[in-house]
């Protein structure tokens, strides 16, 4: 990694200065994804403790990289600097939490949003209501408080929670939009919605199987509160 001071004279001036820049405000960013994941492994473990099972599959997290913040400026139309970026863009830092079932999504998003120091900022519930090409998860914007030597600064971070299948559907999507040669065909295009629509259902089934497994235990006097 290269020291802030150092010049980059294989960059154009424009983004050698954002990189620069971006090295000074990385450790707020990173620093405000540790508290956010922190907060959820510890919800998490809790859930565990009570209801003997995790809600959450596994969580990964990423701070976008400087070329992806100028791409999304200039999409937006917007001044392409680290300024610009941190007064309009809310997901430079972004955390992924992938669940079991549907209830859990919301379970967890219920849990981190009621903490007292998350400021909610946005709601986009792309699960009751998916995006055109099929697209489901629930994504939230938090500002958490990041504590440095010069004092409080509060940061924000998207925070994208989906089930094991949505992020099935996501991923593949994605890669193959990335490999297509050009603009994806219209029925490609059709066959990935509907592929959507039939994960969905699947996530249904699955959520009531997991209901009605916990009713048989809780009817055997061996389960856990629910949650």
């Amino acid at each position: 990694m290269h020291n802030e001071s150092q010049t980059l004279p294989f960059l154009p001036h424009e983004v050698q200065q954002m990189v620069q820049e971006f090295y000074v405000l990385q450790n707020r960013y990173s620093a405000a994804l540790r508290e956010v994941q922190t907060k959820l492994e510890i919800l998490d473990d809790e859930f565990h403790t009570c209801h003997r099972r995790n809600p959450i599959h596994h969580i990964e997290s990423r701070i976008k990289s400087v070329p992806s913040i100028m791409e999304k400026l200039r999409r937006k139309n917007l001044s392409v600097s680290m300024s610009s970026a941190v007064d309009k863009l809310y997901d430079i830092a972004g955390i992924r939490v992938v669940c079991h079932y549907v209830e859990d999504v919301y379970t967890v998003a219920d849990l981190l949003t009621g903490q007292d120091d998350i400021k909610v900022l946005a709601v986009r519930d792309y699960i009751s209501h998916p995006k055109a090409n099929g697209y489901r998860s629930l994504h939230l914007i938090v500002e958490i408080p990041v504590f440095l030597r010069d004092g409080r600064v509060n940061i924000p971070v998207e925070v994208q929670l989906r089930t094991i299948a949505m992020d099935f559907w996501a991923s593949l999507e994605h890669m193959m939009r990335y490999k297509a040669p050009g603009e994806v065909p219209a029925d490609i295009c059709r066959e990935l919605q509907e592929a959507s629509c039939d994960i969905a259902a699947i996530d249904a089934r699955m959520q009531s199987l997991h209901e009605r497994i916990r009713s048989l235990t809780a009817e055997s006097g061996d389960a856990a509160p629910s949650p």
